[in-house]
């Protein structure tokens, strides 16, 4: 895999996410596996552009003047990396970050973040309709337990593994933090 023209994308890791009043998760690793990727992509310079969800909900975890907005430990920004806000699902629709990658000359774009099956899942859609070849690190995501409308629930790693089907099978190429982070060793061996 080359990374020329290549942006990471962490989605939405925010705090709020570890409240209570979320239902339950599923991967207790996506944090040290997104903050593998993470360190490994800033190692390298290469670009990023984090995404960050500022919920318009009256009462939202995700509001901008509550603690949870802020990013998880080990996913602050680090000075020169921009920051993308939005209120909907999507990171493109009502931002600007079409207009920031195409500036930058992205054509690929890698995704992690939380959920897999919301925000993470819509931006990978998007990009992808948008021409932009999505890669999706999937053991870096996380969802949710949620209701299945008749009474029961859907398993949050049901829910993940049913939404990494369906963009592998259609709008991205699905690959392991292991897989990244081998990519990126074998780039950077390869450049030296």
């Amino acid at each position: 895999m080359t990374f020329a023209q290549t942006i990471l994308l962490p989605v939405d890791m925010q705090q709020a996410f570890d409240s209570p009043s979320w239902p339950g998760r599923w991967n207790d690793a996506v944090d040290r596996n997104g903050q593998a990727i993470l360190s490994a992509w800033r190692a390298r310079s290469l670009p990023i552009i984090h995404v960050k969800h500022d919920s318009v909900e009256p009462g939202s975890t995700l509001a901008p003047d509550q603690g949870g907005n802020a990013f998880r430990p080990g996913f602050e920004p680090r000075a020169g990396e921009p920051v993308v806000a939005k209120s909907v699902n999507s990171a493109f629709i009502g931002t600007d970050l079409d207009l920031r990658l195409k500036r930058l000359g992205i054509r690929r774009v890698v995704v992690f973040g939380i959920t897999t099956d919301m925000c993470v899942s819509t931006t990978v859609r998007t990009g992808a309709n948008l021409g932009y070849e999505m890669i999706l690190v999937e053991d870096a995501c996380d969802c949710f337990d949620l209701p299945d409308g008749q009474g029961g629930t859907i398993p949050a790693r049901v829910s993940h593994q049913v939404h990494v089907a369906t963009l592998g099978f259609e709008f991205a190429r699905v690959v392991a933090t292991a897989e990244m982070l081998a990519a990126l060793a074998e780039a950077s061996a390869a450049a030296a």
